[in-house]
């Protein structure tokens, strides 16, 4: 059945997320604040809306992947956020990978108005969107997961109910720690190939297959190879995302010291000018304090 959709920021992924919802068949209202980047949606057929409320004026289902907490935080809960528009009844689903914390507030906001409200950070990225296959991580009541649930199909392989609302949140959390040692791992092991004078393409093709295999090693390591370092994931967005997982163990009281020095050498990526490149562009920080 055709729904009435709304979609807030398309971006590297949430273009091609919005597209499969449109390609299956729903009505799509969309916003971005560079309206050109909604601009083939809208020759496809979608609505492009002045402002998140006008989107939500228009919609059942409002979703939003944008940058940082502050941005989901305006797009939901500002004066012309989506709330301000929403209608009771309607569900609020929250892509953007963000803070735990805001994830409770948004639904306790929601909820006084009578609407729903999920956090569904994915992992995956551009890749993931493009092909439909992300993995989707969901907080928030159980009977609203399961309502919205045939739309995640459309974009996603993956899809899980974590717990209430935040629990998506915290499970991208768990995700982004084990990237960010994995991204290490990938960067100095493409490194110390390449000292060695190894086809590094090789070496991936052997070590991706066996127990070092993983998502980050078999997609990201041939860019890093042929020195394609355009963002599937920005690395100015995954310090962000290790800033909150950071955050968040503090406030748990639980020390992750592996995260610590990662969080440092992404840190030096951005003084380098580095924060749009994609998280492969790690390679170029640990390249460049090689001796000799």
């Amino acid at each position: 059945m055709s729904m009435k959709i709304g979609w807030i920021g398309t971006g590297v992924m949430g273009a091609p997320m919005a597209g499969h919802l449109q390609a299956a068949g729903h009505e799509l209202f969309v916003y971005n604040r560079t309206s050109a980047k909604a601009q083939a949606l809208v020759e496809a057929g979608a609505t492009f809306c002045g402002s998140p409320r006008e989107v939500a004026e228009n919609t059942e289902v409002i979703f939003l992947i944008v940058g940082f907490p502050a941005d989901v935080e305006a797009t939901v809960l500002g004066k012309d956020g989506v709330l301000a528009g929403a209608s009771t009844g309607s569900v609020v689903v929250d892509m953007t990978t963000s803070e735990p914390s805001l994830a409770k507030r948004i639904h306790e906001a929601a909820k006084e108005k009578g609407v729903d409200a999920l956090d569904a950070p994915v992992s995956g990225g551009d890749i993931g969107a493009r092909n439909a296959t992300l993995a989707i991580m969901v907080g928030g009541a159980l009977e609203v997961f399961d309502r919205i649930h045939p739309l995640f199909e459309i974009l996603g392989d993956n899809i899980a109910h974590m717990g209430p609302a935040g629990a998506g949140q915290h499970t991208k959390m768990s995700n982004q720690v084990l990237i960010a040692g994995t991204m290490i791992g990938v960067v100095e092991s493409l490194i110390y190939a390449h000292g060695a004078g190894l086809d590094r393409d090789e070496v991936i093709a052997v070590i991706g297959s066996g127990a070092a295999g993983s998502w980050s090693i078999n997609n990201l390591g041939p860019r890093i190879v042929r020195e394609d370092f355009d963002p599937g994931f920005y690395i100015k967005h995954f310090v962000k995302d290790m800033g909150i997982a950071l955050a968040e163990a503090k406030h748990m009281n639980i020390a992750l010291p592996g995260l610590t020095l990662v969080h440092q050498f992404y840190q030096a990526a951005i003084a380098e000018g580095l924060e749009n490149l994609g998280t492969q562009g790690l390679y170029k920080v640990i390249e460049k304090i090689q001796p000799g």
